[in-house]
């Protein structure tokens, strides 16, 4: 791979791990927190942000919401999963081939690797953290959830994250999103930016090719198709 200034944001569940088990224990420590009753129904959660899962996991459970209902929630969720870190060690797991595909990443000249996720900061800081991810991963740089932007808009933050973190300048061609969902897929598209979609998620590669991934991969195992794909598809 060419020295070029390059971008990668990874999305972090069900494309770098998964520790979908501790999700589900979080969310209903924070239903119950915040509502005051036990959880029933959570929404589906694949290429969402925690503000759409939340909101949907309220309607499903029979919730009128309130402006408050959000921070608050927000908030539980965050200490509650602030309190299973050893939860994520035991019960989470790097999905085949990331952690050598991020750490093959970290030795190209050029190339910045941060995460565009749905999830709030402190949530995601603690899935790559506790699985070893974190020391290739500039979290700084990184686009989260924040009740506001929509993953297409945090990615045009998280370039402009970096940018100024790197002093360089990553245009939305040399952007690659990698990510498992044909909503992460639209969001790339959005942004402007290429994609690579892992079918490691809810969603199969035919879904992923026909969201119009730029690449589909079944998983991140093959580490050189993965580099390589990536400097293919930032050609700039």
């Amino acid at each position: 791979m060419s020295t070029l200034n390059r971008l990668v944001l990874w999305n972090i569940d069900h494309t770098l791990v998964d520790v979908a088990r501790v999700t589900r224990d979080a969310y209903a420590e924070a239903f119950q927190r915040t509502i005051g009753r036990p959880l029933v129904r959570l929404a589906p959660t694949p290429g969402r942000t925690e503000s759409e899962i939340i909101f949907e996991t309220l309607a499903f459970n029979d919730v009128v919401t309130t402006d408050d209902h959000l921070p608050a929630f927000m908030t539980a969720l965050a200490e509650a999963f602030a309190t299973r870190r050893a939860d994520v060690r035991a019960h989470g797991r790097v999905l085949a081939g990331a952690r050598e595909a991020v750490e093959a990443l970290s030795h190209v000249p050029g190339v910045v690797q941060s995460v565009l996720t749905g999830s709030v900061q402190p949530n995601a800081v603690v899935k790559v953290t506790e699985l070893g991810l974190a020391p290739h991963l500039d979290l700084d740089a990184g686009g989260y959830e924040n009740g506001v932007y929509s993953k297409a808009a945090l990615l045009e933050l998280a370039r402009s994250r970096a940018g100024e973190r790197h002093g360089a300048r990553y245009p939305e061609a040399a952007t690659v999103y990698i990510a498992d969902s044909p909503r992460d897929v639209q969001a790339a598209h959005i942004a402007g930016s290429p994609i690579i979609a892992v079918a490691t998620g809810s969603a199969t590669e035919a879904e992923l090719r026909a969201a119009g991934a730029d690449r589909v991969v079944a998983t991140l195992a093959d580490t050189k198709a993965v580099v390589s794909a990536i400097a293919d598809l930032t050609r700039i």
